[in-house]
């Protein structure tokens, strides 16, 4: 990618983000690094550090040092904006989302929801799958018919507690 790529940080999602979080992606663009270099960087996993760029996530302060030196982005400024002091505010854009891509994701849980419940409370019992101690992994998959987005959600199982 070239030294001069830049992204739309006035057109969504990116203008709804604070500015600390569009610097982010505008040094990651700069750059020409993926969220699979960063997380290496890192020693986190690509989707979690694209929904902490989002603010989907919390950094560490020494996460933010490292990517003060990756992105060239100073020190004090992420600190300052995403430090200690700072807490995400989760979920982003309209309900249903209007972006191509989430909505299918967000059709998926709508049109197969019920289903995926009753087979996890099937295998599993009363309770639900952590989001928060979750791991999500994205692959390509070839297919002869047109590769194939292989996504897979890997949640802790909580079981509801009784009283």
């Amino acid at each position: 990618m070239s030294q001069a790529a830049t992204i739309p940080t006035n057109s969504a999602p990116y203008a709804e983000l604070p500015a600390i979080n569009q610097q982010l992606f505008e040094a990651k663009a700069k750059k020409g690094l993926t969220f699979d270099a960063l997380a290496k960087e890192l020693g986190k996993d690509e989707v979690w550090v694209a929904s902490a760029f989002y603010g989907q996530a919390k950094f560490t302060a020494e996460e933010l040092q490292k990517l003060s030196q990756v992105l060239g982005i100073d020190q004090s400024s992420l600190s300052g904006a995403l430090g200690e002091h700072w807490w995400p505010y989760r979920g982003l854009g309209p309900t249903p989302p209007s972006d191509p891509v989430i909505y299918r994701l967000y059709e998926g849980v709508m049109v197969y929801g019920h289903s995926i419940k009753a087979v996890i409370h099937e295998k599993f019992g009363d309770g639900i799958m952590s989001m928060i101690d979750c791991k999500v992994n994205i692959e390509k998959k070839p297919d002869p018919k047109g590769d194939r987005v292989l996504l897979t959600f890997d949640g802790k199982f909580l079981p509801y507690s009784k009283w």
